[in-house]
């Protein structure tokens, strides 16, 4: 017997079977269709048949008394896009499905084709059928997870267990048919099951969950990642489970250390997101002047804890400016030298010493200036077992601006000594600003007078004597005019 001829023979069968008040028992979308047809060429209303499912549950919604049936008519035509949707929403699990997808098909070809529209009661629920199927097929693709069997077990080769919402089986089967070739592999669910041994898939009945207890190797390094991308400092688990169903976590790998990872996060492991080691870690540099790029924060109390640049990190301690605070003369270096690093104080190394020349020679005692520097952290390079002086940047200038400013406020110097390039820029708070063309010519910037001189670790490295000796007496000749500036001012008026 052919197709045809088998589906009219099971639609005269079902039209027997209502004839004679007996619920009528369909297993699936092929059978209720091959009724359907039959029933519809036989004018038998929707109400006067009472369906059975696949569990044999009656979907008992109308007790009507079956009419004789009409002679049959001419055969019924479906359009296809109505037809996918039907087959789609016979799928969905709903008691009454049978009974609700006649009742469609009846008011179509009784010319109330409006069934179809979403914005119909009936067709209202079609759609929504139907959606709630390409649903659970959308899920299944995703939330199945297969496991290797070992190789001495042979086919199939991997296995998974699912617990569909709805009959989606068959169409994840082809799914999957198409997607891992000629690899063989089993589906179990609780209903049915499908194997495909490369070349052929094959329907059998329900089986156990035989491949839950089934860890493979791959599991176990897909388990070890999924933990290694896990950052507790962005966990937000209730967007985590309203993205992944509750149903579907007991049949997954990681649904059985999510747990764990969401208790310890709650419990500390959080903090290993916000250390302060993070915020240390170089990035992309941000095209921008830095200090806009700086959000608002409170500042550093005291000099020992300031991270306002990273120089810190590399070394000793902080060096403060020394001094009475009612010193008429400031005197700004560079930066803290390697021994200045270590003593904690500024000017005591060999240029510290030969600054002290300078103040002798000038007839300035230094127990009278204030000593400090543009940056408070030495900056350096290693060079085998030294540490050599590095010149700062200006962005680190600029940070360390902001001691300077309050050694200014406390000071409240009348002449400022800059020594050399780094201090006078800092000093002036421009690096449109080059020593040689201030040399000698005293400046007046913000009420006060700013000498410039060279720095002492010049006059140290000068080769030449003849220049050596020249620099030092452009130091002593500065220290002289910034007394003479104070005099000058001290002197009474006319």
């Amino acid at each position: 017997m052919n197709s045809a001829a088998a589906s009219g023979a099971a639609g005269l069968a079902a039209v027997e079977t209502v004839a004679a008040g007996e619920p009528l028992l369909v297993a699936n979308f092929i059978e209720w269709r091959d009724a359907a047809r039959a029933l519809l060429a036989h004018a038998i209303a929707p109400d006067a048949i009472t369906w059975a499912g696949q569990d044999g549950a009656a979907d008992l919604l109308m007790s009507a008394p079956v009419p004789a049936a009409t002679p049959a008519q001419a055969r019924v035509s479906i359009p296809r896009s109505l037809m996918d949707m039907l087959q789609n929403a016979a799928c969905c699990r709903q008691h009454d499905r049978w009974a609700f997808l006649y009742r469609v098909v009846w008011r179509w070809t009784h010319g109330e084709h409006d069934v179809q529209s979403a914005a119909d009661v009936d067709g209202a629920r079609l759609h929504q059928m139907a959606k709630a199927v390409r649903r659970e097929e959308h899920d299944m693709h995703a939330y199945i997870r297969f496991r290797e069997r070992p190789e001495e077990a042979g086919a199939p080769r991997f296995v998974a267990w699912f617990e569909p919402a709805h009959d989606v089986l068959a169409q994840v089967a082809e799914h999957f048919v198409a997607r891992m070739g000629k690899v063989s592999w089993l589906i179990a669910t609780p209903d049915a099951s499908v194997m495909w041994d490369g070349a052929t898939l094959h329907n059998t009945g329900a089986l156990v969950n035989s491949g839950a207890e089934l860890v493979d190797s791959g599991e176990a390094l897909w388990l070890t990642y999924y933990r290694s991308i896990f950052n507790p400092a962005r966990l937000n688990a209730q967007l985590l489970q309203s993205h992944i169903p509750s149903r579907f976590w007991k049949n997954l790998p990681e649904g059985a250390v999510v747990p764990e990872m969401i208790s310890n996060a709650a419990m500390g492991a959080r903090r290993t997101g916000q250390m302060e080691a993070v915020g240390s870690r170089r990035g992309t540099t941000i095209p921008i002047a830095p200090a806009a790029a700086q959000p608002g924060r409170a500042q550093p109390s005291s000099l020992d804890q300031c991270r306002r640049c990273d120089l810190w990190q590399h070394a000793t301690q902080a060096v403060a400016g020394v001094g009475p605070a009612t010193a008429r003369i400031m005197v700004v270096g560079e930066q803290p030298g390697d021994q200045e690093d270590l003593q904690g104080k500024p000017f005591v190394g060999p240029a510290g010493q030969l600054l002290e020349r300078v103040f002798g020679d000038a007839g300035v005692a230094r127990r009278t200036i204030y000593l400090t520097n543009a940056v408070k952290h030495f900056k350096w390079e290693p060079r085998g077992k030294r540490r050599l002086h590095k010149t700062p940047a200006q962005q680190e200038i600029e940070a360390c601006s902001y001691w300077y400013e309050k050694e200014l406020e406390t000071v409240q110097p009348e002449v400022i000594v800059a020594l050399g390039s780094t201090a006078l820029k800092a000093v002036l708070g421009t690096n449109h600003v080059a020593l040689k063309d201030t040399l000698g010519t005293p400046i007046r910037h913000q009420g006060r007078w700013v000498v410039t001189v060279y720095h002492p670790s010049y006059v140290l490295r000068v080769p030449d004597q003849a220049a050596k000796d020249q620099a030092f007496k452009v130091m002593v000749e500065g220290l002289k005019m910034a007394q003479g500036l104070l005099d000058q001012a001290a002197a009474p008026g006319l």
